[in-house]
C-alpha cells in the first residue's frame, strides 16, 4: 500500500530523449549541485555532454535520480546503502548477451535485423534532437 502511494507521487517524465540538468532538477524536486553530487557518487549515473558541455541526461537518467531521491530521502538509505542498494539491483536484472540469450528469447542474430526501418527513424528521431539541442 505505501509502495503504491509513493509511486503516484513520482512525477510523470516527458517524453523525450534528453534533458538538461534544470529540467532533471525540476522533475526530482532537487537542486541542480545535488545532482552533480550524487554523479560523483553513483558511477551508474552518468550524463553525456554536449558540444558546449552542458549535461543531457537520458531517460534511464532521469529514472535513476527518481531512485536514487526514493532511497535516500523516501527510504532513509545512506549514499553507500543506496549505492549497495542499486548494484545489487543492476546485477540481478542484467540481460543476458551472445547467443545463449538469442535462442533462449528464441530467434536468431539475423531476424535481429530483418526490417530495420524502426531502428532508422529511431536513430533519425534521436538525431533531430540532438540537432534541436546544439542549436
Amino acid at each position: 500500500m505505501l509502495e503504491a502511494a509513493l509511486e503516484e507521487r513520482r512525477p510523470e517524465i516527458p517524453d523525450k530523449l534528453y534533458f538538461r540538468i534544470g529540467e532533471v532538477s525540476r522533475l526530482a524536486g532537487i537542486k541542480p549541485y545535488v545532482l552533480r553530487f550524487w554523479e560523483t557518487e553513483f558511477s551508474s549515473l552518468g550524463p553525456k555532454k554536449s558540444g558546449k558541455g552542458h549535461r543531457l541526461y537520458r531517460r534511464k537518467d532521469v529514472e535513476l535520480v527518481l531512485e536514487i531521491k526514493r532511497l535516500l530521502y523516501d527510504k532513509r538509505y545512506t549514499i553507500e546503502g543506496a549505492r549497495k542498494y542499486l548494484d545489487t539491483r543492476t546485477r540481478e536484472a542484467a540481460p543476458r548477451t551472445g547467443e545463449g540469450a538469442a535462442k533462449k528469447a528464441g530467434r536468431s542474430q539475423g531476424d535481429l535485423f530483418r526490417d530495420p526501418a524502426p531502428v532508422l527513424q529511431q536513430i533519425r528521431k534521436e538525431l533531430i534532437e540532438l540537432l534541436e539541442l546544439l542549436h
